[in-house]
């Protein structure tokens, strides 16, 4: 069984790590997304309603994780991220190994987690990519979506490794300024990781 060459592909709030991913998968490559995973588990009835419920019950409405409700006790306590992270980051790194066995014989994986890093999940990556932008253009892109204040904004910058010091980590860069750029990067890296080019 030959296993897919791994590629992490993580970047801060706002670099365009999403829209990114999204163009992997066009290309036609498997992505496993962590986000996307999460999102699961809160939905209603979902794996982890019922064990949130009992570390944080202010945050369960309608048998679903009230996403902004939980955005609000993490900003307002300290302690409650790395109790949250104890119930998520064993679920997600079991899920995550599964999609890399089902994807065997396939040439190229890859794992968009936003923290890479952060969670050690770099660990089992042959590479990782990063995207990014100037810090003027993220905080730009970040805001001018409306659903979130400068205060939050700030809060999860402050809990993610400073976009530097990933870039300083990768083994590829992207900048996500325009687009086609970015697609054109994409394909290009897609080629030479599976030996196509």
């Amino acid at each position: 069984m030959t296993m897919p060459f791994i590629l992490g592909l993580t970047g801060s709030i706002g670099m365009g790590k999403s829209t990114t991913s999204s163009m992997f998968l066009k290309e036609g490559i498997p992505v496993w997304d962590a986000d996307a995973f999460v999102h699961e588990l809160y939905s209603e009835n979902g794996r982890l309603v019922s064990e949130i419920a009992d570390v944080f019950p202010a945050c369960i409405k309608d048998n679903a994780v009230d996403r902004q409700a939980l955005k609000k006790i993490l900003a307002d306590t300290p302690e409650a991220l790395p109790k949250l992270e104890a119930i998520i980051h064993p679920l997600a790194a079991a899920d995550r190994q599964t999609f890399i066995e089902r994807h065997a014989g396939c040439d190229l994986v890859v794992l968009d987690i936003p923290l890479l890093f952060e969670t050690g999940a770099d660990r089992v990556c042959d590479a990782v990519l990063v995207v990014s932008v100037p810090e003027d253009v993220q905080r730009e892109r970040v805001m001018s979506r409306g659903t979130m204040s400068a205060q939050t904004f700030d809060m999860i910058l402050g809990r993610q490794m400073p976009d530097a010091q990933k870039r300083g980590r990768a083994d590829y860069v992207i900048t996500t300024l325009s687009l086609e750029q970015t697609l054109s990067d994409v394909r290009e890296l897609i080629s030479h990781l599976t030996g196509s080019d």
